[in-house]
């Protein structure tokens, strides 16, 4: 049953805080109820009004309160870190509802900040090439995309790009679009203000933020040869 969000608890990040000085599952278990009623719930109907919403704003983005989160607990298998949970709860709205599908919204609740993110992220290698050759072929549609996104006061991350321009691209001359082609992934970022995350008002800071994200939404779209469902 979809739920209005309302806020996070204000004992959300007090909860993490302390999670991650404990980093036990006995303590984890002995406030589960904390952590369900000040994060996951919030989360879950956080992503239950988004979807809603993004629905209502046709940008093509959905999710499930239960498969939408990512869980608190870290993977340690290979993992030198082995503390048992994550210092954020996080979750993602996509295409088809699954975290499987790109071009999608990302929202992070953690110690290291708060913050959206709208992503290609990691695309796999035949997409990955796609957009590098879109960039090489229509350069006028990715700084189409890029002048979009500024004038919607957002800049793409290129944070993780790769430092030599990838094999098959070296006669691409343009620093743009050089820059651009080095990219591993294309996300436009939204910090949140942790002191914002306690009200619905931050539905509205999402949406916003999600609509002025669309031009890379869309430019990723289109090379994917994909259009927005609802």
């Amino acid at each position: 049953m979809e739920s209005t969000f309302k806020g996070f608890g204000q004992k959300a990040i007090p909860f993490l805080k302390a999670l991650d000085f404990h980093q036990s599952r006995e303590w984890f278990l002995e406030n589960r109820d904390l952590f369900e009623t000040e994060l996951r719930d919030p989360l879950g109907d956080l992503v239950d009004t988004l979807t809603l919403r993004f629905a209502e704003a046709g940008l093509g983005l959905r999710g499930d309160r239960k498969k939408s989160l990512f869980r608190i607990n870290r993977d340690v298998r290979f993992a030198r870190d082995k503390r048992p949970y994550n210092r954020h709860l996080s979750a993602i709205l996509s295409p088809d509802g699954t975290k499987m599908e790109q071009g999608v919204f990302y929202v992070h609740i953690g110690l290291e900040g708060c913050f959206a993110g709208v992503a290609w992220w990691q695309p796999e290698a035949a997409l990955l090439l796609a957009i590098r050759r879109s960039i090489e072929t229509w350069p006028e549609r990715f700084r189409a995309m890029v002048k979009a996104l500024n004038k919607n006061g957002l800049e793409l991350d290129t944070e993780g790009a790769m430092k030599r321009t990838p094999r098959g691209f070296e006669h691409v001359i343009d620093k743009d679009l050089a820059a651009a082609i080095r990219n591993r992934h294309f996300v436009v970022r939204h910090v949140i203000d942790p002191a914002g995350i306690h009200g619905p008002e931050l539905v509205e800071e999402l949406v916003d933020f999600t609509l002025r994200a669309k031009p890379l939404l869309d430019w990723g779209r289109a090379i994917e040869g994909k259009t927005a469902k609802n």
